[in-house]
């Protein structure tokens, strides 16, 4: 991520699609005792408004939309539709509330929790993601808190219907959202499952991401890595030209961040990270030698790992709410490059730089101490889980002594789409059996050993296929 945009990993823990046909007898009823149609139940909440439903083999998927106050502490002032949707199975379920921290997808999908409990998915659009966002639109509103009050009022009008153990879980900007969903409403979840969540605590000391660097992966890719990295911005002026000749043909252009040779030089330095982020260490004989590279050859192999439609104005459109949250209250990881000498002109360029000016933005220093040290002290039944070689994970959250029944888990060469599943399996047991509790789901022989515990829900190829997302730009 680019300080923090770079790091913003974009990784959202979506979970391939559903298989279609006819929803069961148990979903299409809703379950329980009420036999009042489940899509009747949803819509009777007041502000919620049906946008699509599609009819899935074992579920019904609806698209909505949900009523929020723009300003949580002054309701009065104003509202705006958030989108929201609902993977149902059945009321006598557990559910899963799932945010990915950005746009939420309007195709099916399950993440890993809710296969393991086999419950319900609510899945929420991060406030100001389009067309989640209020118009005109006030950016002081987009705070951790307010967003947390989004999920607050979604999860206190569903759970009237879906009456069973709630879990919070997502990935990247979704696990730390999740996380800061517990810190403001700790009463509303059973359980959090948060997948490589950053937490830049101090926003200005970072050197934990330079040692990460130092030692990640084996030295060969680390010097592959970095010397086309190098290279790029040695042989600037001829890439440059392609990377002109591309944003010509395709209408893009530069204004937020200044100059097309700053956006360059910023994919450029998204490179190194990017790679650990996306991909694996066996990826590494994919890098091209720089010293005997092509243009052609340097110029693919910086935009298929960092993308130079990133910092487009067109390309930080998307992500604007995301770099605004960077610069105000996220923070955002910045790394020495000591191997590029003086050819970087601008650094690592902070999130001002991809927010229009007539945006106002002011860092709040107190607010990622804040999450910092309530999840050390008060965490309670919470659930870390890191890929090894994720750079996103060189600044997690840790436990202190205050902590119950909680668990930092690292999936061993893993990347920013490290899972439960990727864990060693004394390790992928426990945390399993530690979910199945928290939902309330867990079968009489996990309870007595959680060395047996398994997902309740067989694994689908459509399904549970996990998809990583790359953005291009490197975002948590």
């Amino acid at each position: 991520m680019r300080k923090a945009l770079r790091w913003l990993l974009s990784f959202v823990l979506v979970i391939g699609t559903v298989a279609t046909a006819g929803a069961a007898t148990a979903a299409e009823s809703g379950g329980g005792t009420d036999t009042t149609d489940i899509k009747d139940r949803i819509l009777a909440i007041p502000g919620m408004k049906l946008v699509q439903e599609k009819p899935y083999e074992g579920y019904r998927y609806f698209v909505l939309t949900y009523t929020q106050p723009v300003d949580h502490r002054h309701p009065a002032k104003g509202t705006f539709e958030q989108r929201v949707t609902l993977l149902h199975k059945d009321t006598s379920r557990p559910t899963v509330f799932f945010t990915g921290g950005y746009n939420v997808s309007t195709n099916p999908s399950r993440s890993e929790p809710t296969r393991i409990v086999d419950g319900n998915q609510v899945s929420m659009e991060y406030r100001f993601f389009t067309p989640s966002r209020p118009q005109p639109a006030d950016w002081s509103k987009l705070t951790i808190w307010q967003a947390a009050s989004d999920q607050h009022r979604i999860f206190t009008a569903l759970k009237r219907i879906y009456s069973k153990k709630w879990l919070a879980t997502g990935g990247s900007k979704g696990g730390m959202t999740a996380t800061y969903f517990e810190r403001f409403y700790p009463d509303d979840m059973d359980g959090v499952v948060a997948y490589v969540a950053p937490n830049d605590v101090v926003n200005h000391e970072d050197s934990a991401y330079d040692r990460f660097f130092e030692r990640v992966g084996t030295k060969e890719c680390r010097d592959r890595l970095n010397a086309v990295q190098r290279e790029a911005l040695v042989r600037r002026a001829p890439l440059e030209k392609k990377f002109q000749e591309w944003a010509d043909a395709n209408g893009t252009t530069f204004t937020t961040i200044g100059s097309l040779d700053k956006a360059y030089e910023a994919t450029v330095l998204d490179y190194v990270w990017g790679f650990w982020q996306y991909s694996l260490l066996a990826d590494c004989d994919g890098i091209p030698a720089a010293a005997t590279a092509s243009d052609q050859e340097i110029y693919d192999s910086v935009d298929t790992i960092s993308g130079f439609s990133a910092y487009t104005d067109q390309g930080l459109a998307t992500y604007q709410p995301y770099y605004y949250q960077a610069g105000t209250q996220l923070g955002a990881p910045t790394i020495k490059l000591p191997h590029l000498g003086n050819l970087s002109r601008y650094g690592y360029q902070p999130p001002r730089n991809f927010v229009p000016r007539d945006i106002a933005m002011r860092f709040e220093p107190s607010a990622m101490r804040d999450i910092d040290n309530w999840v050390r002290r008060h965490a309670n039944q919470m659930m870390f889980v890191y890929g090894q070689n994720d750079p996103w994970g060189a600044e997690p959250f840790r436990l202190g002594h205050g902590a119950r029944d909680s668990h930092v888990y690292v999936a061993p060469g893993a990347n920013h789409g490290a899972n439960v599943a990727g864990l060693v399996p004394d390790q992928q047991a426990k945390a399993t059996a530690r979910i199945l509790s928290w939902a309330g789901v867990a079968p009489e022989a996990v309870r007595k050993d959680a060395t047996k515990a398994k997902p309740l829900s067989p694994f689908d190829a459509q399904l549970d296929r996990q998809k990583l997302e790359r953005r291009q730009t490197l975002r948590p």
